[in-house]
């Protein structure tokens, strides 16, 4: 559905014409907003299966500094593209990933099922939703929700959740990788070199500093500093892309998380359901309510290259 009148100029297309015709929800937001509890509860209301389309939780190895989500916490939902690749094949291209999200997304369509693409990599949800790098047709009918959350709000969930993944064993995971990786006599990494925690931690695993309580504490510190960047760089492209013409539907999870942080669990989990959860789940039964209807949906697609 657009939201005004679009000229030729705005490449406003009522169906995609190469083909492909699949419904396909996409999440966006920023690392800690929720997006991928979002996409739990959708691809269960909607009998859907998740996608996963960030670009470091796609390869095996390192699940807690990598902060991928627990299988007890999926409900049952298909997860593809998580933890699928081995790291030593080295860092994924773009172009690499839109066709393993196309094969991912054919292959949950061909099932009768829902295609829920989440994550929070948005040069790589441009390049799967795209026709082609100098097109300017979306390749699929797509419903975007963005969940969003206030910076300095988030910034103290970011803090609060590295102090958690801290605790929860990422030191001792990284120790294993890091004497594993010695052993071998070589970096085997190449695919996680970007995952926040490792370049952090190199200090303390393997450098002067090795086991000392500074190079602990300079790495925590590092990695919070580092996960608020990686926020606001996930934030401003977001926000490119909405500037471009893609039609976001955001989401605001501020007093989820502001619930949370008070450890006040049942306020939080009603703003889930009022704030995010609730009109996001009406956002998809519209759009998949146009499509059964026969509805044109209008595909607003940005004219401008996204680095």
């Amino acid at each position: 559905m657009c939201r005004r009148c679009y000229s030729s100029e705005d490449y406003c297309v009522e169906d995609n014409d190469d083909g492909r015709k699949e419904s396909v929800v996409v999440v966006v937001g920023a690392t800690g907003t929720g997006k991928s509890k979002l996409s739990i509860d959708l691809a269960t209301e909607f009998s859907g299966e998740v996608v996963n389309s960030d670009k470091i939780q796609v390869y095996r190895g390192l699940d807690i500094t990598t902060n991928k989500m627990p299988v007890a916490d999926r409900c049952g939902v298909p997860h593809h593209l998580l933890g699928d690749l081995d790291p030593v094949a080295g860092e994924l291209p773009p172009a690499a990933f839109r066709e393993m999200v196309a094969g991912a997304i054919s292959g949950i369509a061909g099932r009768g099922r829902l295609p829920v693409v989440a994550g929070g990599s948005n040069s790589f949800i441009y390049a799967a939703m795209k026709v082609g790098r100098r097109e300017v047709r979306l390749r699929y009918r797509c419903c975007f929700l963005w969940v969003d959350v206030e910076a300095a709000t988030l910034a103290e969930q970011l803090d609060r959740r590295v102090e958690e993944m801290v605790a929860g064993g990422m030191v001792e995971e990284l120790g294993r990788y890091f004497e594993a990786d010695e052993e071998a006599g070589k970096l085997r990494h190449q695919g996680l070199a970007k995952a926040i925690g490792l370049a952090e931690f190199q200090e303390y695993f393997l450098g002067e500093g090795r086991g000392t309580a500074p190079a602990y504490e300079a790495a925590v510190v590092a990695i919070k500093a580092n996960t608020r960047r990686l926020a606001e760089e996930q934030v401003w492209k977001i926000e490119r892309l909405e500037q471009m013409g893609w039609p976001l539907r955001r989401l605001d999870a501020t007093a989820v998380v502001a619930a949370r942080l008070a450890r006040e669990a049942a306020e939080a989990e009603a703003a889930w359901e009022r704030d995010v959860a609730g009109p996001g789940a009406a956002a998809v039964e519209q759009f998949l309510k146009e499509k059964s209807e026969g509805h044109p949906h209008h595909h607003i697609v940005p004219s401008l290259i996204y680095n």
